[in-house]
Formats: structure tokens, sequence, C-alpha cells
């Protein structure tokens, strides 16, 4: 109530001093014609200031501050895989028994173009993602995903995540993961229906975690080659990965 009081009084405020400049003219000039000329050609005017502000002027703004959003938000994005995703990436696919199936389609090279990654990402998403859970060692898993606990909170403090639905999704995959492995007391000696429940909770932040990981290799390769190129010779796909250059 009283932002809206305070720009009701600015608005009175600045017509009561256009129309004190426009009496003062007068009284200089004792020229109403003039005073009438220059007011209907400002106020004709106005329609087309109107339309340079907010479609040309604001649009370019816009496109500016989202370009910068976007920059802040994969930057986040990078920091999640440098400090965690790569690691549960690699371990995951492990233990995919299917991923020789799609194995060469991930090796991720510097000639890609767009649609290269499209037809990629078309195989993703048809392609049944699944984790042997038996060979899965829980243990280490829950000792990996608590140990990031803290890094990932302060992901979630970061307000440019809201405008990311999919890396969003895949946090909060990610931290149900990490509560159904921390609400057990002991994790080596589950029932079998625990270990598939626990295999579905696998599934689906690997199912996320390849998506994201792959739009994101896209984008440093359009951005940044040098991040592009570290991350090509990391690759969590390729069993021949070694990030030194020979």
């Amino acid at each position: 109530m009283k932002h809206w009081r305070w720009q009701l009084m600015l608005g009175v405020g600045l017509v009561a001093l256009s129309a004190l400049l426009y009496f003062i003219h007068y009284l200089i000039f004792h020229d109403p014609h003039h005073i009438f000329i220059y007011m209907v050609g400002d106020v004709a005017f106005v329609p087309i200031e109107v339309l340079l502000v907010t479609l040309i002027i604001h649009r370019l703004l816009s496109v500016r501050e989202k370009r910068s959003r976007l920059e802040k938000l994969n930057m986040v994005i990078g920091a999640f895989f440098s400090e965690v995703g790569t690691e549960i990436l690699m371990r995951f696919s492990d233990l995919d028994p299917g991923l020789s199936d799609i194995r060469k389609s991930l090796l991720v090279k510097s000639d890609w173009t767009h649609e290269e990654f499209q037809r990629v990402a078309g195989r993703l998403r048809n392609y049944a993602f699944e984790v042997d859970i038996d060979k899965m060692n829980l243990q280490e898993l829950r000792d990996l995903v608590t140990g990031k606990r803290d890094f990932l909170v302060r992901l979630l403090e970061n307000p440019t995540l809201l405008e990311h639905e999919t890396f969003t999704e895949l946090l909060r995959a990610f931290f149900h993961l990490t509560e159904e492995l921390q609400s057990r007391d002991d994790i080596s000696c589950l029932p079998r229906s625990d270990c598939l429940h626990l295999g579905g909770d696998i599934k689906r932040v690997y199912v996320l975690i390849v998506r994201e990981w792959f739009d994101y290799m896209e984008y440093l390769r359009g951005n940044y080659p040098y991040l592009f190129s570290l991350a090509m010779r990391t690759n969590p796909f390729d069993r021949d990965a070694s990030p030194v250059v020979l």
C-alpha cells in the first residue's frame, strides 16, 4: 500500500511540475499557440517512445539479462559436475548392463554440430537406463553423497536454479537418494525389496544426470572450448579417458 501511495504522489507531483513550467512559459512569452503546438507534438511522440522503450530497448535488456543468468547457471552446473556429478555418473554408468549400446554415442567430439547433439539426445530419450543394484556398493555410495550434502545445499540456495527445471529436478532426486541412504542404520544387509527400492531411486538420478551432463557438454562445446577440451578428456563414458594431453 505504501509503495502504491508513493508512486501516486510522485505521478501527481510530476504532472503538477509540468503544469507549473508551462504556466511560467506562458507568463514569460504570452504565447499559448506556441505552447500547444509543442505540447501536441510531445504527446504525439509518446506512443513511439513507448514502442522504443518497451518493445525494443526492454527486449534487448531482457535478452542480455537472460544471457547473464544463463552464464551464472552453467557455472553452478559446472561446479556440480566437478565436485560430485562426474564421479556419480562414472559409478552408475559402470554398472549399467546395456551401456555398450550407446557408449560410442556419448563419446562427444570437438567437431560435433548441434544436429549431432540432437541426434544423440534422441537416442538417450529412448534408452532404458539401468543400474545393477546387486553390484552397487551402497556403503561407498552413502559415504560419497552424504559427504557432499553441504555443497549441494549451497547450490540450492542459488536463486538462478529456479530458471532451470531439469537441473533442479536432478538436485531434488539427488537429495532424495541421499536421505534414503542416510535413513538406514545398517545398509550392508538390506532385504531384496529394499534394495530394489533404492535401485529405483538410483535409476532416477542416473537418468537425469546423464541428460544434464549431455546438455552441459553441448553448452561448453559452443561457448568455452578450453573447458570442453577437459570435459572430453575426462568423459565418464570413455574407458580410456585421461586428463593428460597426448
